[in-house]
C-alpha cells in the first residue's frame, strides 16, 4: 500500500463501505435470481449467477481486507470500526456510523438469502438422490 494521509486512508475506508453497499444489492439481485433458478431447476442459469456472484464476493473480500488494514494503520493493531469512528469528527461520524449500519444489516440480509439457497439446493439434491437410488431403509425392519 502507498504512503497516504489520514485523511485520504479514512476517505478510501468511507468508500470501500459505500462500494460494499452498492455490491449488496448487485449481490442480493443475484441471490433472488438463483432462488428462481433453483426452484425452476435450471443448472444453466445456476451456472451464470455463480460466475456473477464470484467477482461481486472476491471484490468485497478485498475491500474488507483493506478496511481492516486501513483501521489498523490507523489506530492500532485491536482497533476496530468503532473505534475509527469514535476518531472521526461528528459530522463524518455519523455519516461513516449510519453507513456501517446499514451495510451490516445488507450483509445480513445477503447471509439469510445464501443460506435459503443453500437450504433449498440441498434439498432438492437430497430429493434426487432418493428417487436415483431409492431410500437406504426400504427394506429395515420396522
Amino acid at each position: 500500500m502507498s504512503r497516504m494521509t489520514r485523511d485520504q486512508a479514512v476517505a478510501r475506508l468511507l468508500d470501500g463501505v459505500q462500494a460494499d453497499m452498492t455490491a449488496c444489492g448487485t449481490i442480493r439481485d443475484l441471490l433472488e435470481r438463483q432462488f428462481q433458478a433453483a426452484m425452476r431447476h435450471r443448472a444453466t442459469e445456476l451456472a451464470l449467477l455463480a460466475e456473477a456472484l464470484t467477482p461481486e464476493l472476491d471484490a468485497m473480500e478485498q475491500r474488507r481486507q483493506q478496511r481492516v488494514q486501513l483501521v489498523r494503520a490507523l489506530l492500532g493493531q485491536q482497533a476496530t470500526m468503532d473505534d475509527l469512528f469514535g476518531s472521526l469528527p461528528a459530522p463524518q461520524r455519523t455519516r461513516g456510523q449510519a453507513d456501517w449500519e446499514q451495510l451490516e444489516t445488507l450483509v445480513r440480509d445477503c447471509k439469510q438469502a445464501t443460506t435459503r439457497n443453500g437450504n433449498l439446493m440441498a434439498e432438492q439434491f437430497t430429493i434426487m438422490q432418493r428417487l436415483l437410488h431409492g431410500e437406504d431403509d426400504t427394506y429395515a425392519p420396522r
